[in-house]
């Protein structure tokens, strides 16, 4: 594996959630996901209520996660590109996960696994970020 690869792997594993993307019915969708990095694989859990897991089941996705809101001067974006498979996490794996939220749009959140074997790794670095301002206010 590459070092990007490595270092792109390493940066996903200091934050929890990113967007996974694909289409369906030819539409493009993003949801967010919590994720782990698992032997060089991504296993995403998201709600199952949402649908989202068959439209991705067997489709190449797009993954992605960063840190550009965390503050920091320096930024990074990930993308994984593969394919994703309905799976089932070991009960070792599902513990690492953590605690699942609550509710997904007022209904009790319903967990779903996938596997994405990545084909492709993008790693994008930003230097000295300014600082971000709010040019409206609610």
């Amino acid at each position: 594996m590459s070092t990007d690869n490595l270092r792109a792997i390493e940066l996903l594993s200091r934050t929890p959630y990113g967007r996974v993307s694909a289409s369906r019915r030819a539409l493009p969708f993003t949801t967010v996901t919590r994720h782990l990095v698992l032997d060089g694989r991504l296993v995403l859990r998201l709600h199952r209520g949402y649908g989202y897991h068959q439209a991705l089941d067997g489709s190449v996705v797009a993954y992605e996660a960063d840190n550009v809101n965390s503050g920091e001067r320096d930024t990074w974006s990930v993308q994984f590109t593969g394919t994703s498979r309905v799976a089932e996490p070991a009960s070792a794996e599902r513990a690492l996960f953590g605690r699942t939220p609550l509710l997904a749009d007022g209904a009790p959140f319903d967990p779903v696994f996938l596997r994405v074997e990545p084909e492709f790794v993008t790693l994008h670095c930003l230097s000295e970020v300014p600082a971000a301002h709010c040019a409206y206010s609610a």
